[in-house]
């Protein structure tokens, strides 16, 4: 497994659609870190983006030696609002983005059932181009659940349409995260987002998620005692053999300036994948 850094980190907290890094900091930080890729967000680069602005990117990419692990090309997917789904309606421009970038991933959104059409149409269409989707588990989505997510996933039954492992959002929604939610979904892990966010009583962020209404929540440090168990996320990982990317995704909240939390989380991973 291979460590990415999400621009999620250079965002701030509250924020999904600027950054408070400026993309050559945050890409040779993430150098230097350790990280062998960044997950691209469309805070730095989207399908809004310039030819110019992406040739610019790809550039310093190969200059410090770093692959995208994936491609999330406008700001409605992360944001998982009604405009998110959008995506598998147009994917043209994001296929176009994610080839310009030579990665393979794009993350999308569903929001309804209705949305399954398109997102066969999208991944087949992503297929010619030898290029894969996946959808986040996540709250207020098909993919709150395991069985929900797997239920889905059955239907579109497309194999370059897969999902991105998230146990912070599981835990949100009541779910389990661990080596039996993993087993389950092992056919269809492509990405694996990891964010230290879950659910306490006296919690001082509010998550709404369908499973379970409101939720107070607490966001820790990666590398906190609290909170999300890595070590079995990890060790769940290994076990059904995936070896892909382990993509950071933490949106720091003053714990740490993000660039100091980010090489923290690395040498934390780091860690963890060598034990």
């Amino acid at each position: 497994m291979k460590l990415s850094l999400s621009v999620r980190a250079a965002e701030a907290s509250t924020d999904k659609k600027s950054i408070d890094i400026d993309p050559k900091t945050f890409i040779e930080s993430a150098k230097t870190y350790g990280y062998a890729a960044v997950c691209m967000r469309a805070s730095m680069l989207g399908t809004h983006s310039s030819r110019e602005e992406v040739l610019q990117m790809r550039d310093l990419l190969d200059h410090v030696g770093l692959e995208v692990s994936m491609v999330t090309g406008d700001f409605a997917i992360p944001i998982n609002n009604e405009r998110g789904p959008d995506c598998l309606r147009k994917i043209t421009p994001y296929l176009d983005l994610t080839e310009q970038l030579r990665s393979s991933l794009i993350r999308v959104c569903i929001k309804d059932e209705k949305d399954i059409p398109h997102a066969q149409r999208a991944a087949d269409e992503a297929k010619e181009r030898s290029i894969r989707l996946a959808h986040q588990c996540h709250t207020l989505s098909l993919f709150e659940t395991v069985d929900g997510a797997i239920d889905v996933l059955t239907k579109i039954d497309r194999k370059n349409f897969g999902l991105i492992y998230e146990p912070g959002n599981l835990a949100l929604c009541g779910e389990d995260y661990g080596p039996g939610a993993i087993r389950k979904l092992a056919p269809y892990i492509f990405n694996v987002y990891l964010q230290n966010h879950v659910p306490e009583p006296d919690g001082k962020t509010v998550m709404h998620t369908w499973k379970m209404g409101k939720v107070l929540s607490t966001i820790y440090p990666l590398e906190a005692e609290a909170g999300i168990d890595f070590k079995t996320v990890v060790t769940g990982l290994c076990t059904v053999g995936y070896d892909g990317y382990i993509t950071l995704h933490q949106a720091f909240k003053g714990d740490a300036p993000p660039l100091e939390a980010a090489q923290r989380s690395a040498v934390f991973l780091r860690g963890l994948l060598e034990s």
